[in-house]
């Protein structure tokens, strides 16, 4: 299912903190970032922070501009975003400014929370969803997106919330807004905690001074595991849509894109459809042949293409589900399932999955890869 973009947004010392221990809290922030929050506030779907940071802080969430709200409403949308937290107890106060302020608000929680936070939130109109015995964030962003509609879900908080989306790769983005100053307190709240993260580096996408503060913002880059789609598996199918744009056209080939990506997050190479001037070229063909035979990095590397690799061809001897197999890769992610317009049945994706290679299908990105192909469907 379609996740929301998941962007995380905190604040932090020079040390990495988030908060001091003291009763009221630390303003890390000045004046031009908060403003610069507010921003990125008025452009979300949605504002999520975790039960925690309700108590800890008690926030309004609020886009505190009258022309960013009202910019807003003159573009057909709520002058606030929707409000959203997560508790596995449903212990909530409802008193909190959080429920008294803005506009809709939904909690999500388990089964054994919803009942009690159902009574505890009698008063505020709110939503309470239960994700099952567990509390689930896959589920939860699944139903901001399905149900509520969001498609940018801006997360606030805390330092727990960041860390289970960080370490489940379901965040698309990081905002760091760095104060010059230190906390020191080892007891004090930090933006992460231990967790299992994805591996390697981020990709690092602006830096600018934001009065006395830097903005950071980076992206994941690592591929997910197994059957289960990341943030960054999505960014990377983007990347593969983009090259299949490039392709020269035909009326005789699809045009499609791939990206070969290790475990690392380090693209090994891309390609696209007739790349070079070869008019029968396949995109992850033209890929994998930029990579050296025997590379023990492909062993555990994903294959990003925008069309599921082709299990028969005519214009070459091995298809590209066996050129990826032969490859050692057993990882692919494509956006949409080949039509019958030039090989009835084709099923590469059966082919892969045969061979034990996991298959992972984000049709939400079928209408950017189909794009560059619209002059060839329904023919056949």
């Amino acid at each position: 299912m379609p996740h929301p973009y998941v962007l995380l947004s905190a604040a932090v010392s020079l040390d990495g903190f988030l908060d001091d221990t003291g009763p009221e809290r630390l303003l890390l922030s000045g004046p031009a970032d908060f403003d610069r929050v507010d921003e990125v506030r008025a452009s979300s779907d949605a504002i999520l922070v975790g039960a925690g940071t309700i108590r800890s802080d008690n926030p309004r969430l609020l886009v505190n501009s009258a022309e960013r709200r009202a910019a807003r409403v003159d573009a057909g949308r709520p002058a606030y975003p929707l409000k959203v937290t997560v508790s596995g107890s449903g212990d909530l106060d409802p008193d909190a400014r959080f429920w008294h302020t803005g506009g809709e608000k939904i909690v999500y929680t388990t089964d054994k929370g919803a009942a009690r936070a159902a009574d505890a939130l009698r008063g505020p109109a709110v939503d309470v969803v239960s994700t099952g015995a567990e509390l689930d964030w896959r589920t939860v962003l699944e139903h901001l997106y399905g149900v509520r509609g969001v498609r940018r879900l801006m997360v606030e908080g805390g330092g727990r919330v960041h860390t289970q989306l960080m370490g489940q790769g379901l965040a698309d983005e990081l905002q760091l807004a760095v104060a010059p100053l230190f906390v020191g307190q080892a007891d004090a709240p930090r933006l992460f905690g231990p967790g299992g993260y994805p591996p390697g580096r981020m990709r690092l996408v602006e830096t600018r001074a934001v009065g006395d503060v830097v903005l950071i913002r980076y992206v994941p880059t690592a591929p997910g595991t197994g059957a289960l789609a990341t943030a960054a598996d999505r960014r990377w199918l983007g990347v593969a849509c983009e090259l299949a744009a490039l392709c020269p056209p035909s009326r005789t080939a699809f045009s499609v894109g791939a990206v070969v990506v290790a475990a690392d997050g380090t693209e090994l190479a891309r390609g696209h459809s007739r790349e070079g001037g070869d008019p029968v070229a396949h995109a992850e063909e033209a890929a994998l042949a930029k990579i050296a035979a025997g590379d023990a990095r492909l062993a555990s590397a994903t294959v990003y293409s925008s069309l599921e690799p082709c299990a028969r061809r005519a214009s070459r001897p091995a298809p590209c589900a066996r050129l990826i197999l032969d490859a050692g890769v057993r990882r692919v992610v494509t956006a949409w399932r080949e039509p019958d317009t030039f090989v009835a049945g084709a099923d590469g994706s059966g082919l892969l999955a045969a061979a034990g290679a996991d298959v992972v299908v984000l049709p939400e990105f079928a209408e950017r890869a189909e794009a560059p192909n619209r002059h060839l469907l329904g023919a056949g």
